[in-house]
């Protein structure tokens, strides 16, 4: 794999497997816009694949550590009892979250990657996330969404659950629907937000385990681990950066919040498309 393209391919993970702008869509449509030949079934793209979601959940890991320490804490039952109650409803809730992504994921996930993972499909489902985010902020807006974190119920984690489960069409944003999930079943930006990312971090470490049984019996992979490892640090500092910006960002627009994203997606998702039906 070229290290060029592999560089270019990790900073953009990193960056839109967190904003709500789809990872996936990106990683079908950009090799396309710049004619790269780039076989993401090959073997040499699987060490990389595996190691970008490694790097993006270890910097999803340490941007809320303490969360997940609390959780850790609490389900061993250490520390004040107000707080061990917390720590297992959140944990609760990210369980339930879970769920429906693992379950429909698990069932269809391959089926609807084959089907809709084109460039050009991608593009036009950029162009739909885009309206999705968009009239889910008018939604949200004509319900006044201000519930706070820890107003989450199990109904809300399972709902959100199942808005995850959009992502697994190339172009539809995993933490673009879990944000919006959240918003419609009335909680603030901020707390959208962090529920999103918190739940981001089994489905992205899950991705990553699941593929490293096939990159550990595969030798010939083993040749390109470096340029993995490179990338997987790349990706999680990118991750990280985009983490502490979205928080920041949702924490102070509590109002169209996602309306610029939403903006990207339609105006890439429609030059993307014009460009492939027309260059080819």
């Amino acid at each position: 794999m070229d290290p060029i393209h592999a560089i270019v391919i990790a900073i953009v993970q990193g960056a839109t497997e967190l904003f709500p702008v789809s990872s996936l869509g990106h990683a079908v449509v950009l090799p396309a816009l710049l004619g790269w030949n780039l076989d993401q079934s090959g073997q040499s793209f699987l060490p990389f694949l595996v190691m970008l979601h490694v790097g993006t959940a270890i910097a999803l890991l340490g941007f809320f550590w303490k969360d997940w320490w609390a959780i850790l804490t609490g389900l061993v039952g250490t520390g004040p009892a107000t707080q061990v109650t917390e720590a297992r409803r959140v944990f609760g809730l990210i369980v339930v979250a879970t769920i429906p992504a693992v379950i429909i994921g698990g069932a269809l996930e391959h089926v609807l990657r084959h089907v809709f993972a084109t460039a050009l499909i991608a593009a036009l489902f950029l162009i739909v996330n885009g309206g999705l985010l968009l009239l889910g902020e008018r939604a949200k807006t004509a319900t006044n969404a201000n519930r706070s974190f820890a107003s989450l119920t199990v109904r809300d984690a399972l709902v959100i659950g199942f808005w995850q489960c959009l992502a697994l069409i190339p172009g539809l944003s995993r933490s673009g629907a879990t944000i919006l999930g959240g918003m419609l079943r009335g909680l603030d930006a901020e707390a959208s937000a962090r529920f999103s990312f918190l739940i981001a971090l089994p489905i992205i470490a899950a991705a990553a385990v699941l593929e490293l049984p096939k990159l550990l019996h595969d030798k010939a992979a083993h040749g390109s681990m470096g340029l993995a490892l490179i990338c997987a640090v790349i990706a999680g500092v990118t991750a990280l950066a985009s983490t502490a910006f979205l928080m920041r960002w949702f924490r102070n627009h509590t109002q169209w919040a996602l309306k610029p994203f939403a903006i990207y997606c339609i105006l890439a998702g429609a030059f993307s498309a014009v460009f492939l039906i027309v260059v080819g």
